[in-house]
Formats: structure tokens, C-alpha cells, sequence
């Protein structure tokens, strides 16, 4: 893990830009970080899969050789990696940046990574394995949905933090809840994530419900036509079962009961349209309670530019 600045010492300067997926994090990246000359670390929980490319909306080599990426192709779709291995690694990336003298981005939708990059992690109980395997397999008898709603039904303040196809975290909270007869949620609260490693500007982008709707349809349509189902079938060909956390994620999940026959493309599509707009409303919420976001329209390049040239260059 990545230490500290010095006591006195100034903390690096970071430039966070957040919303929901969708509203054109990447594009405003894109041309901010290239005036600054900058650097952008991914906080994107899916992003730093290899071979999952066109489901997560990755930035395309073209757009990485433009401004370097960090946190991109980091583990198999197989391969453990987390909030505190995201932490570890992001905050390495940062430091390495901050000593060449280069304006760093991070720039993502994982509302969770981002807090404990800049907050840190809460420690709360340990692992309890026995419990961890009898939901687990709970998990896979059951399917994620099943999960979901049994974390809803005992624990609704931590459902209302979590992505209800995302397996792993489900899993957790209900271990904490069964451990400790307390909420997840109640730890965070305790914790306050309340590291602050870093000097950061959070700069937030925000769309009207029906643009951030249209959005979505003309990326989850251009997914499709990009060879989203193919990759998808290249990944399960390649070994990498349906159960795994990666591909319990939002569209894949989808894809993965296509190939199965459990559902038609055009019902694969409108699915996969409807859960990303429910997925971005949760994240509009997570960001909504960060006071310190200054919000922005994707089209306010100007605006934001000038934010951030002030930040970056106080005196």
C-alpha cells in the first residue's frame, strides 16, 4: 500500500470527474486531460477486466494513445480484484504521477472505488468462510436476482447501496449483517471514509432524464452493432463461466442468457437498456449525496476547463 505525504508536506492535486454511465465521462476526459496536459487513473469496476471491452465501454486504443490510461486491462475476468486492490493500485498510479509532474484525472461511475480511494476502506468483521460458502451457493442455486432480494428484505439500506446483479457485494453485506446483526451501511457511517490523501476537485456531469435515456439507447444499440454478443461468446469460449462476478455485470449477464437461449435479442437489447437507466439513476443518487461535486453539463468544456485551471494553479 502507498504511503502517505509527509506531514507538511502538500497532498497531490486531483481532478475527480463522476456521473452516471452514459452521460459522456469519457469524451469531456478525453479533451480536458488533453489541454492539461494530464494523465487519467479509470474508476471503473469493470474496466480493469482484459478482454471486456466493448460491454464496459472501455476507451479504445486510439483514445488511450491519445491520453494515457491507468487501471485499464489490470486482471483476467477470473481473477479476484476489489475496492481495496483498486485503492492500492490507484493510489500508486496517483503518486508515480504527482512525482512527474503531471495533472491527474480519475474518472469513472464506481461510486465505491472512488470513496475508498479517497476515504479509504472500512474494516469491519473479518471473512466468516463457512457463511461466505453457504451464500455462495445460495448464489448459484438461486441466481443474483433471488440474492438480491432476500439482502432487500433484512437489510434495506444496504440494498439501496448496491448494484442488485453484483453477486459479490450482496454476498458481503448479508455476511455482515448474519455476523454481526448490524448494516454494512452503519460500518460506513462509522468509518466516514475520512483519509484525505489528496487535494480533489470533483467535478460531476449531469444530463435531463430524457437526454441521459437517449444516451444510453444509442450506446447499448452501437454495442451491438460494435460485436458485443460476439465478445461475450469469445469470453464463455475462452473459459470464463457465466458465474463469475465480471459476468454477472450489467449486459453481460444479459448476453450470457441470449447465447443460452433464455431470451431473444430484441428482449436482450430493451433489458439491457432498461437495467442500464436503473443502474444510472443509483449512481445519480450515490453522487448526489457528495456535497463537494461541482456539476456540469457534458457540453460545459469551457466552463469546466476553467474550473479546474484555477485548482490546478491556485495562486
Amino acid at each position: 500500500m502507498v504511503s502517505m505525504a509527509l506531514a507538511g508536506a502538500p497532498k497531490p492535486r486531483v481532478i475527480l470527474l463522476v456521473g452516471p454511465t452514459g452521460v459522456g465521462k469519457t469524451g469531456l476526459a478525453l479533451e480536458i486531460a488533453g489541454r492539461f496536459g494530464g494523465e487519467i487513473v479509470g474508476a471503473d469496476s469493470l474496466q480493469v477486466y482484459r478482454g471486456m471491452d466493448i460491454g464496459t465501454a472501455k476507451p479504445t486504443p486510439g483514445e488511450r494513445q491519445r491520453v494515457p490510461h491507468h487501471l485499464i486491462d489490470v486482471v483476467d475476468p477470473d481473477q479476484p480484484f476489489d475496492a481495496s486492490r483498486y485503492r492500492d493500485l490507484a493510489r500508486e498510479a496517483i503518486a508515480r504521477l504527482d512525482r512527474e509532474k503531471k495533472p491527474v484525472f480519475v474518472v469513472g461511475g464506481s461510486g465505491l472505488y472512488i470513496r475508498a480511494l479517497l476515504g479509504g476502506l472500512i474494516a469491519g468483521p473479518g471473512a466468516d468462510e463457512a457463511l461466505r460458502a453457504t451464500l455462495r451457493e445460495e448464489l448459484r442455486r438461486g441466481g443474483v436476482s433471488a440474492l438480491y432480494e432476500k439482502l432487500r428484505s433484512k437489510d434495506e439500506k444496504a440494498a439501496a447501496q448496491v448494484n442488485p446483479g453484483d453477486g459479490v457485494r450482496i454476498i458481503r453485506a448479508l455476511e455482515v449483517l448474519e455476523a454481526t446483526g448490524r448494516s454494512i451501511v452503519d460500518y460506513q457511517k462509522e468509518h466516514r471514509f475520512g483519509e484525505q490523501p489528496y487535494e480533489a476537485l470533483k467535478i460531476g456531469l449531469m444530463l435531463e432524464r430524457d437526454r441521459l435515456l437517449e444516451n444510453i439507447g444509442i450506446r447499448t444499440e452501437r454495442m451491438i452493432a460494435d460485436g458485443f454478443v460476439e465478445e461475450v461468446r469469445r469470453l464463455l469460449a475462452m473459459g470464463y463461466d457465466r458465474s463469475l462476478k465480471p459476468m454477472q455485470s450489467l449486459g453481460y449477464r444479459h448476453v450470457c442468457a441470449y447465447l443460452a437461449g433464455e431470451e431473444g435479442l430484441e428482449g436482450t437489447v430493451r433489458m439491457i437498456k432498461r437495467d442500464t437507466y436503473r443502474y444510472a439513476k443509483r449512481q445519480m443518487t450515490w453522487f448526489a449525496a457528495e456535497r463537494e461535486i461541482v456539476w456540469f453539463s457534458p457540453a460545459d468544456v469551457e466552463k469546466a476547463t476553467e474550473r479546474i485551471g484555477r485548482f490546478l494553479n491556485p495562486s
